[in-house]
């Protein structure tokens, strides 16, 4: 087996190992704060695999490569495949019409249809169905990857480490730590929060021309709820604007989520590049895994395997760049 190092153990770098161990290397994951925590941006995210949803605002390549999300993680974690819903409150009807415009393979609901796939959405009269998209618990998904790589004698190391000081191949997986001219800080908001007389199968997207949301469930009656998207570094508490927001837009798609306890508030810094398009910048033998955005797990795994197949075969796909 081939040596490898890999700084940085967030999606982007565990799958990143993941992908590598299938291809006969045997990686070195290096992260300063050692396993996936809080710390990191992918314990905060939503976990939704949707790359039609993603693709009606964000560039095509990110559709494509995104579609086989899914069954990437099957190897690895729980994929829950019951599709995406979206929704719109009736004064924003015209939302919706546009959504589904630039969303292929949707299928529109009436309040009939609606009900019948989730009940607990009774009050609301027009929806789109995605039924190719799923869903993941992000924070269930990095333990199976770091437990697959456990079993593969695969550790990760908690100590500082920087590219030119490593022998051999390197993986710089470290997001916003990388020293990359063009990455910026794109500021991301979430809440936890328990509503146990609510109950969703699938993610939820209610759309807004101002306030959209998502709603992810995570079983138990726990739902993750997300929707901030600010051009910010700033790495601080959530903002009572983006709690505001959030709760507002949970409340208007269900009533109940006002007598919902709130178990936890988080955020951090999605690094992205001008485009928003993720890639694999190589530098010599320094291969920088990054700019995922908010894509995190959609396309962490077509990441891994293009820097995997350059590594292994010189194949040079879409997402790579040398520098």
């Amino acid at each position: 087996m081939r040596d490898i190092t890999i700084i940085g153990a967030g999606v982007a770098g565990l799958f990143a190992a993941f992908q590598l161990s299938q291809q006969g290397w045997h990686p070195r994951i290096i992260d300063r704060n050692g396993p996936p925590g809080p710390h990191g941006c992918s314990w905060w995210a939503g976990g939704m695999l949707a790359p039609i949803c993603e693709g009606v605002t964000a560039d095509p390549v990110i559709a494509r490569l995104g579609a086989q999300a899914a069954d990437d993680w099957a190897q690895v974690t729980t994929v829950t495949r019951r599709g995406t819903l979206v929704v719109a409150l009736d004064r924003d009807r015209a939302e919706l019409s546009r959504f589904a415009r630039r969303a292929p393979g949707h299928v529109a609901l009436d309040g009939a249809a609606l009900r019948g796939l989730e009940p607990d959405l009774a009050n609301h009269r027009h929806a789109l169905h995605i039924p190719p998209e799923a869903h993941l618990n992000p924070r269930q998904a990095l333990a199976d990857v770091v437990a697959i790589l456990q079993a593969r004698d695969v550790a990760i190391e908690t100590a500082d480490a920087e590219p030119q000081d490593m022998a051999g191949p390197v993986i710089d997986a470290r997001g916003m730590a990388a020293p990359l001219p063009d990455l910026r800080g794109v500021r991301g908001e979430m809440i936890v929060l328990h509503a146990p007389d609510i109950t969703l199968t699938r993610p939820v997207r209610l759309l807004h021309p101002r306030h959209s949301l998502y709603v992810v469930p995570r079983g138990g009656g726990i739902f993750m709820l997300g929707a901030t998207q600010i051009e910010s570094d700033a790495r601080r508490a959530v903002t009572a604007r983006a709690l505001l927001e959030m709760l507002s837009a949970a409340y208007a798609l269900d009533a109940r989520f006002a007598e919902a306890s709130v178990l936890e508030t988080g955020t951090d810094l999605r690094p992205a590049f001008p485009d928003n398009i993720p890639r694999v910048t190589v530098r010599g033998r320094v291969l920088h895994l990054n700019g995922l955005f908010r894509h995190g797990y959609l396309m962490a795994p077509a990441l891994a395997r293009q820097a995997a197949d350059y590594l292994t075969h010189q194949t040079r796909g879409e997402l790579i760049h040398e520098d």
